[in-house]
């Protein structure tokens, strides 16, 4: 019994251990040079997934921040990626950040590596950045995209984008 209960502590102190060394650690992730610092000041955040959870902006930010209901209009999700699609829309939250807590989620997010933020509008209006898939097999910061949505079998003619095409930070 001692023994498995050994075991199960020393696997569990593992997991913590990998999963502090990857989101939150200063080792492990490196902003790409490319990206432009993240600037100073207040920011709003549309988040679609994980960071919907108050305990998990906690453990990324420090806080859990007051959040909103909000709607990203024109865009569908599948998965952990939202990818333009006409008449799609992705239900979420939304917050404001503090320039810290940016570059905090910045590096949860692995921006520049695993995903980009975009300037986007939703549906209140409201002016926010969203984090959307990378490519790992396209060059460059290629957005990954959804079946039915802007890079896959869908007519995008009319599509009438809320975002903005700049990648936050290129130079």
């Amino acid at each position: 019994m001692k023994t498995g209960l050994g075991l199960a502590g020393i696997l569990l102190l593992a997991a913590a251990t990998w999963w502090w060394f990857v989101w939150l650690s200063p080792w492990g992730y490196e902003r790409p040079a490319h990206l432009a610092p993240v600037a100073p000041g207040s920011h709003q955040v549309f988040v679609y997934g994980t960071l919907r959870y108050a305990p998990v902006r906690y453990l990324i930010m420090g806080s859990a921040g007051n959040t909103d209901d909000a709607t990203l209009v024109g865009y569908r999700r599948c998965g952990l990626n939202i990818a333009p699609a006409p008449g799609g829309r992705v239900p979420g939250k939304v917050f404001s950040v503090s320039a810290a807590e940016l570059s905090r989620l910045d590096r949860y997010e692995r921006l520049g590596r695993r995903y980009t933020r975009l300037a986007v509008t939703l549906a209140d209006k409201t002016r926010a950045w969203v984090y959307r898939r990378l490519d790992a097999t396209a060059p460059g910061q290629t957005p990954i995209g959804c079946p039915g949505s802007d890079t896959m079998d869908a007519d995008t003619s009319s599509l009438t984008h809320t975002a903005t095409d700049a990648h936050q930070g290129a130079r």
